[in-house]
């Protein structure tokens, strides 16, 4: 294959910190190349230096034996290189066509060249597998459907070479598989890809060739045929990894349940007459694509959210009073979406973060509630121990830990708490797969503790390895639960796109 890009020792600092250091790689026409790396690996910082919005330390960049001019986006755009981030850049009040052509325009222009612009996305449409109507309005589609727009936007501006970030964070699998197949048309027409993905099945099923960063530096590179998921694994997190698997135990009592539960409210997903029964030991899952009402269920799961309609009974003991103090009194542990804006403090120090949840307790405050630091201090240092919260000092602010830690923390901060119930909103999303590993074991053995849990995720590989039962979210509804032995993922995908509601 002719090659396109050419990387040579690209190096990026922030400060003393190297966020790339010395990565060289090429990219050949007609391929996929994967870049694999945990989070802080540098995978981003060197995305955004080939598409023009970093300009690096030292190194150079060649695109068809070209020198990219950095820190300029229009000129990475005019040499043939397109991006499409992991969060959308797209105008929701206009329609498909005038966010197709709007960034191809001058902002002085006058008119929008509608007629020749339609009939150029329509053949870039059916030439790439990309279904989707010019004159229907942003806001009203799907978050497949939006993907397919940014697409079109870099194909619309003759792209030879796509980057896609996180391309598949909120599709399910049939989506997926489209996806793939759009990729797969691109590469049989020429274009190159680079994909970035924390999810190593998908990253085996369509890449060519695999790259993986390591704080910053590039470890080791495979064609992807002949490459081991574990080895792969390993390189990532420069170890083995020890993948936990799940053992069946028996049920318990039922320790929660939700009948004709309703919430709706402006610019919160509604809850339509959901009615949900867990019980000690067992963990159910919930599948659906974001925004069909899943983080309104965990935040009234866990006292966050009072229902407008229904009841809600914890440990049959009738009606509860409504609040995150008294779910937590309770026995229920919330394991956020967003566990940097809502799990923990990021600018308080670790051992703060560490005792948040025990300001009842008396050994961690007197009755004027002054911390008893030593008490504060000896349990944090315990947490991070028992739960593998890597850090230089717990006087360390917590936003300087990495997305696996900071998880860790949050997670070891309820289990230590022994709850009853643990509602755990996406606990993997963005963690690489020594973390994943991690937080998938702290979970399982929370379940053999006999602790009930509600796993919350978009990644149905993980839902269907951990869940002893499974159900699904679509528009507010909540379909019965099935065993997880029973189904597999084409079935759960479809009913994720509305089939059987």
């Amino acid at each position: 294959m002719t090659r396109l890009l050419k990387v040579e020792k690209i190096t990026k600092k922030f400060g003393n910190f190297y966020a790339n250091n010395d990565i060289s790689f090429e990219v050949k026409k007609g391929e996929v190349l994967a870049v694999l790396g945990e989070n802080g690996a540098g995978k981003t910082t060197l995305m955004n230096i080939l598409f023009g919005h970093y300009t690096p330390d030292a190194g150079s960049v060649q695109f068809e034996g070209k020198a990219i001019e950095f820190g300029n986006t229009n000129n990475a755009i005019k040499l043939g290189i397109g991006m499409v981030h992991q969060h959308f850049t797209l105008a929701e009040n206009l329609t498909v066509l005038e966010n197709i052509i709007i960034g191809s325009r001058s902002i002085f222009s006058l008119s929008l060249p509608k007629r020749q612009a339609r009939i150029k996305i329509l053949e870039l449409s059916k030439k790439f597998g990309l279904l989707i109507d010019p004159d229907e309005l942003v806001a009203n589609l799907s978050v497949s459907e939006k993907q397919r727009i940014e697409i079109l936007k870099t194909l619309f501006l003759d792209c030879k070479l796509l980057i896609l970030d996180e391309p598949t964070a909120a599709l399910t699998p049939q989506e997926t598989d489209a996806l793939f197949a759009t990729i797969r048309n691109m590469i049989k027409s020429g274009l190159s890809v680079i994909l970035i993905s924390h999810k190593l099945n998908e990253i085996l099923a369509v890449s060519d060739r695999i790259i993986v960063l390591r704080n910053g530096s590039s470890v080791g590179e495979t064609d992807t045929n002949s490459a081991v998921r574990e080895k792969i694994a390993e390189m990532i997190v420069g170890k083995k990894i020890d993948y936990p698997k799940k053992t069946k135990i028996p049920r318990k009592s039922r320790v929660l349940s939700l009948l004709d539960v309703s919430y709706s409210e402006t610019d919160v997903p509604s809850l339509n007459a959901v009615n949900l029964n867990l019980y000690g030991g067992q963990i159910l899952g919930i599948a659906g694509v974001a925004g069909n009402g899943q983080t309104t269920l965990a935040k009234i799961l866990s006292g966050h959210l009072k229902p407008t309609q229904g009841k809600i009974v914890i440990n049959e003991a009738g009606s509860v009073y409504i609040s995150p103090k008294s779910f937590m009194n309770l026995g229920v542990a919330y394991i956020p979406e967003d566990r940097n804006s809502d799990g923990i403090v990021g600018d308080m120090e670790i051992w703060e973060n560490a005792i948040m949840t025990e300001m009842d307790n008396l050994c961690f405050r007197n009755r004027l509630g002054i911390i008893n630091k030593r008490t504060s201090f000896d349990r944090s240092k315990d947490l991070c121990a028992a739960y593998d919260v890597r850090m230089q000092s717990i006087r360390q602010r917590s936003r300087l830990l990495s997305g696996g830690n900071v998880q860790k923390l949050l997670l070891g901060r309820w289990l230590m708490r022994k709850p009853k119930i643990i509602i755990a909103c996406q606990p993997t999303r963005g963690l690489d797969e020594g973390a994943i590993a991690s937080i998938q074991k702290l979970l399982l053995e929370a379940q053999q503790n006999g602790s009930a849990i509600i796993l919350i995720s978009e990644d149905l590989d993980e839902l269907l390895s951990l869940s002893d039962d499974i159900t699904v979210m679509y528009k507010g509804m909540l379909s019965d639960p099935i065993e997880t032995t029973t189904t597999n993922k084409l079935t759960i995908g479809l009913q994720m796109a509305g089939d059987g509601f």
